[in-house]
């Protein structure tokens, strides 16, 4: 054990941000938080006249856009952006946030790291990901989540065929259990619906249950044994997130793969539970946890020992943009990668992939930064908050 935690502490003091890239200071001027109607734009600018901007994790940010703008933007102001990933682990304790850690403080955190990534790339001609990785694959093949319990099974059932249709994809998570151990509605859709996913969408697609931290160790294992006699191909989320120990000994009792993470935000957790095996797969989430390159880090604690990393998308905004950039970057990413779309309200150009589904497939921009343009006029109805 003692040798996996020296490969892994090893990995952690690696530099991932590639600051080699920019010769010269780039100094950050102004950091602003921008809102318009339940939109949140960050604008990064630098002193040289580089601009940067990335879209929040909205349903989040509008609860915890004072944290943002009072505790975390102000400290990246004046300070050199090349320095990125030092300046992640001085704005932990920077004024005490570490107490905040959680969403409450990575979601601003990865917001912000996101418009400097965006400001970054584009002046050196680099993809968001690049900055942090070498590209190992533009197109990333999705599978398409879904949220249907308080439903039936049978309308469950009617719209993830539906979801299947409108995206090509060629697997698809439902939900079973009734969330953190609260009670399941409508009673028994659970164990009705194992059987009959892959008794109707057949044996070629991929199918992933997501219990959202359901269940008890013994109920988490008699569940995960039904998933397996049907052929689910992973289990998320078996048992409560932070119940570490319990995790593993599910993971240990079964066959089928189980994933989580995607609540984690301890780097430290991570590491406990890749040294002691408490996963089979890595699921961290871009905003929830940090950004990029605290991502990044935990993709390549897996990797040195063969677990894959399927990050969690949170939804709204442009998330599944940023993950797509993540995605193609890790060299330990999964067969597919979570889809939930792009916002219909945010207006923008993208002249190198049209970022929907195509066939279950979609095309990683090749262009600088995030790769899209918002639209100026959009971004200039926002307002500054204060």
């Amino acid at each position: 054990m003692q040798e996996r935690y020296e490969v892994l502490d090893r990995i952690l003091a690696q530099p991932v941000f590639r600051k080699s890239l920019f010769p010269d200071p780039v100094m950050i001027e102004s950091v602003e938080l921008l809102h318009l109607k339940g939109n949140y734009i960050c604008r990064v600018r630098s002193t040289g006249g580089a601009t940067g901007h990335s879209v929040s994790n909205n349903a989040q940010m509008r609860v915890l856009f004072p944290i943002s703008v009072k505790l975390v933007n102000p400290f990246f102001v004046g300070k050199d952006a090349r320095d990125l990933e030092k300046l992640l682990e001085e704005v932990y304790v920077h004024g005490s946030n570490y107490k905040l850690q959680n969403l409450a403080l990575w979601i601003p955190v990865a917001t912000i790291e996101m418009a400097i990534l965006d400001m970054l790339g584009r002046m050196a001609g680099r993809s968001m990901g690049e900055l942090i990785g070498d590209t190992a694959n533009r197109k990333i093949h999705v599978y398409q989540a879904n949220n249907y319990r308080g439903k039936s099974v049978e309308e469950s059932l009617e719209g993830i065929r539906q979801t299947l249709t409108e995206t090509g994809a060629k697997a698809i998570k439902f939900k079973i259990g009734g969330r953190m151990s609260a009670p399941e509605s409508p009673p028994g859709r659970t164990e009705k619906m194992i059987p009959l996913m892959r008794k109707t969408f057949g044996e070629e697609l991929e199918i992933f249950a997501d219990s959202n931290g359901s269940y008890d160790v013994p109920e988490a294992i008699r569940i995960g044994k039904l998933l397996e006699n049907n052929g689910i191909n992973l289990y998320e989320e078996p048992v409560p997130f932070d119940w570490y120990e319990e995790t593993r000994a599910v993971a240990e009792a079964l066959a089928i793969p189980v994933a989580g993470g995607e609540q984690e935000p301890s780097m430290r957790n991570f590491r406990w539970l890749v040294a002691n095996k408490g996963l089979d797969i890595l699921q961290q989430d871009i905003f929830y946890f940090g950004g990029f390159i605290r991502g990044m880090k935990v993709a390549l604690m897996g990797n040195a020992f063969g677990m894959p990393c399927m990050p969690h998308i949170s939804g709204s905004g442009l998330g599944y943009l940023y993950m797509a950039h993540f995605v193609s970057v890790i060299p330990n990413a999964g067969k597919f990668h979570e889809f939930k779309g792009i916002a219909k309200d945010l207006p923008f150009e993208c002249p190198t992939s049209s970022l929907q589904s195509e066939d279950g497939i979609i095309t990683v921009p090749t262009g600088p930064g995030s790769g899209i343009e918002l639209d100026p006029g959009f971004v200039d109805k926002h307002e500054a908050v204060e």
